[in-house]
């Protein structure tokens, strides 16, 4: 990928200012520390190939012992005649980048067609071969990947080169995992050798790394990357801090780590325990160590490393963790289960905290060697996903262990998480270069995800903080635009209500398509897709973005010209009196009513359950029998509850009228957190006929509740 050598401080390529010995300590498993020239360039010939590739081959033959080299010679071959010739800018080889991008995914466990494509990685986009070459020499695999990981042109593209290779990247990393991996690979040698850069250039690639591929190398869980870019971009983009953090690290480093007496404490509790287990003591990255003095002060001896440890079976990393727990001291806060709950990057760990017999606090990591492998590689220890590999460390072995079956024992696919098909949906909205780019890096700075439930049984995968409008998107696509609101765990719930790992969501869409959503749910959503399509519709729509589409018409009041009737087939046990229907109530046939005298002799007639009637009793007011007579018209008051949307007035009239009922007067009050209510006071030509005027009005679009009323209405 064109990288320039030569590390930050101007020595040779593979002395860096973030190499912290102390970080071998615990990591002999995959150790990326050691390339250079004599890892590139062995003595003798190894099995007739070429001494250039020899710990490549050495490295591979280590997680995949019946690999076949023959086609790894190929590519060597046509990667060195093809770069020959040319240099980098510290004046080595060429060759030297694509073998030494091929030696960090061999050491992490990447198969033969990764690392066939990662040695030809360069020759497209640097030389005269052509993918057709690549195709024809190495089959349509292996040409796939070289042309994912191939930049587009600033010629044709100018200044939107960058993010549209990336976009180009990602949709081809969409059906094939392995592009991101030489591409995050290729990152980290070219964040290697970037000290003869101006600072400025430097600079600029760090903060593409810190933004985009640090946040990938993360979701793809390869931990073994991440950690070393960030290290990378710290040194450059935050140098005094950095300083701060190797000074402190490197007097660490000279005194007595109380980290050594706690590890052989463990072990000794271990094998009294009978449980097989490696105990390894694991320093922390520059900036694991920063953020740990970030966020808690002064440090500790301890605070600069954890104990990792390694077992055999799921069932042992339990067992360790009761033996911690029953001879330490556990600190209950610092546990975490990511074993029955794994991360959606396929990490799986159990974290706890113990102190010792001196007070002394060490973080412990307990996991399985397969675990561990794949918390440290992520997506690369699971070669190709659509293709299962025999052997003891087999890419259907490594994908079946991580990430478990589907139904039937399909493997799930882990090349697709629920992060990865959102970007590869709402990029295909974002047609302009800087709406993609700057949409990529605020969706990869959401570095959490949740799990939601659909009422249809279904799941959603969602960045935490995400909304019911975010779930609306991610569920329906642009009918989400219709949405009038969401029950979540059975309750209704505001569009603007934050969903929590494990709710079920049930989205309420409106009948009527032409409605759109308000501006106001810009502010609750987080999620691209979302957000995209929301503005995509304003933006199309200025007319309706006038009147947000999740608050109804301002408050007003219209009034009928029907005029009220006096008892309404009403009849009392008081000669002669006037008989009024209240209006608090509004009670019909076949309502059960009583009734109290008023001043001036009249009575008024409530239904039994209006709290008139209880205060009336409260104050000793004798009621009065009240019989219904013959049916007729009679008034009544509806509150109907719905969630805001434009034109819901005029539907709810519109529904009134048709059933041949007269409005009296009706009520629209403000809208409170995107719901509404309307209070209806009708006129009926016949009480028999209100079931079915409230059935009607339930089915309007947005209407949840249509219920009689029991306090006075506004007039």
């Amino acid at each position: 990928m064109s990288a320039e050598a030569a590390s930050p401080n101007g020595a040779s390529p593979e002395i860096r200012p973030v190499d912290n010995p102390g970080r071998r300590r615990g990591r002999a498993r995959i150790d990326l520390r050691r390339l250079g020239r004599a890892a590139l360039f062995g003595p003798a010939s190894r099995g007739g190939l070429p001494d250039a590739i020899g710990h490549v081959a050495e490295a591979h033959r280590a997680h995949f012992p019946d690999a076949d080299l023959a086609v790894l010679r190929r590519a060597y071959v046509l990667a060195e005649t093809s770069h020959r010739g040319q240099m980098r800018k510290s004046g080595e080889p060429y060759i030297t980048h694509p073998l030494a991008v091929t030696l960090i995914l061999a050491e992490l466990g990447a198969e033969t067609t990764t690392l066939t494509a990662s040695l030809l990685h360069d020759t497209v986009e640097d030389t005269e071969v052509t993918l057709d070459q690549v195709r024809e020499g190495f089959g349509d695999e292996v040409c796939y990947l070289v042309d994912g990981v191939t930049k587009l042109e600033k010629v044709d593209y100018g200044a939107a080169a960058e993010p549209e290779t990336f976009r180009k990247m990602l949709v081809a990393t969409g059906d094939d995992v392995r592009v991101m991996s030489i591409k995050l690979a290729d990152r980290l040698h070219n964040m290697r050798t970037l000290g003869v850069m101006r600072p400025e250039k430097q600079a600029r690639i760090a903060k593409v790394t810190r933004d985009v591929l640090i946040p990938l190398a993360e979701r793809l869980g390869v931990q073994a990357l991440k950690t070393e870019l960030e290290d990378l971009v710290f040194a450059i983009l935050n140098p005094e801090e950095y300083e701060i953090t190797r000074a402190l690290i490197a007097a660490q480093d000279a005194t007595a780590d109380p980290l050594v007496a706690i590890a052989e404490d463990v072990r000794k509790v271990l094998r009294e325990a009978g449980i097989a287990a490696e105990v390894l003591i694991r320093p922390r990255h520059f900036v694991s160590v920063h953020r740990v003095r970030t966020k808690g002060g002064e440090l500790c001896p301890t605070d600069f490393g954890r104990l990792l440890v390694l077992v055999g079976e799921d069932a042992d990393c339990y067992g360790v963790l009761g033996e911690l727990h029953t001879c330490f001291t556990p600190v209950i806060s610092e546990f975490k289960d990511f074993i029955a709950s794994p991360k959606f990057n396929l990490y799986q760990s159990l974290h706890t905290a113990v102190a010792s017999a001196n007070g002394d606090v060490a973080e412990v990591l307990i996991r399985t060697h397969l675990m561990h492998k794949v918390a440290e590689a992520g997506v690369v220890a699971l070669g190709n996903p659509y293709v299962p590999l025999d052997g003891p460390h087999s890419a259907a072995t490594i994908a079946n262990a991580a990430v478990g079956t589907a139904e039937g024992g399909e493997r799930v696919d882990p090349s697709r998480p629920g992060w990865l098909s959102r970007l590869l949906e709402w990029q295909e909205s974002a047609p302009d270069p800087d709406t993609f780019w700057s949409t990529l890096r605020a969706d990869l700075a959401e570095d959490r995800e949740i799990t939601v439930f659909r009422a249809d049984g279904g799941t959603l995968g969602l960045p935490a903080g995400a909304s019911c409008v975010d779930a609306a998107y991610a569920q329906h696509g642009e009918k989400a635009h219709s949405c009038i609101g969401a029950r979540v765990n059975g309750r209704l719930a505001t569009l603007s209500t934050v969903l929590g790992d494990g709710d079920t969501v049930q989205l309420l869409l409106a009948e009527d398509t032409a409605s759109g959503p308000s501006p106001d749910w810009l502010g609750h959503v987080r999620t691209p897709g979302a957000r995209i399509a929301i503005t995509g519709w304003l933006d199309a729509h200025p007319e309706g973005a006038a009147v947000p589409a999740a608050a109804p018409r301002p408050s007003a009041s219209v009034t009928g010209g029907a005029m009220r009737r006096a008892a309404a087939g009403a009849v009392v046990g008081v000669p002669n009196a006037t008989v009024r229907l209240a209006g608090c109530c509004t009670p019909v046939p076949p309502d059960a009513v009583t009734g109290f005298t008023v001043r001036g002799g009249a009575v008024t007639v409530h239904r039994e359950g209006c709290p008139s009637v209880a205060r009336m009793l409260s104050l000793g007011r004798p009621p009065v029998e009240v019989n219904w007579g013959a049916t007729g018209d009679c008034r009544v008051t509806l509150v109907a509850e719905a969630f805001g949307r434009p034109q819901l007035f005029a539907d709810l009239t519109e529904a009134i009228a048709t059933a041949g009922v007269a409005v009296v007067s009706a009520t629209v009050e403000p809208p409170s957190e995107q719901r509404v209510r309307h209070t209806y006071t009708l006129q009926l030509p016949d009480a028999a006929g209100l079931p079915a005027l409230m059935r009607t009005m339930r089915d309007v679009p947005g209407v949840y509740d249509v219920s009689r009323a029991q306090h006075p209405a506004t007039a």
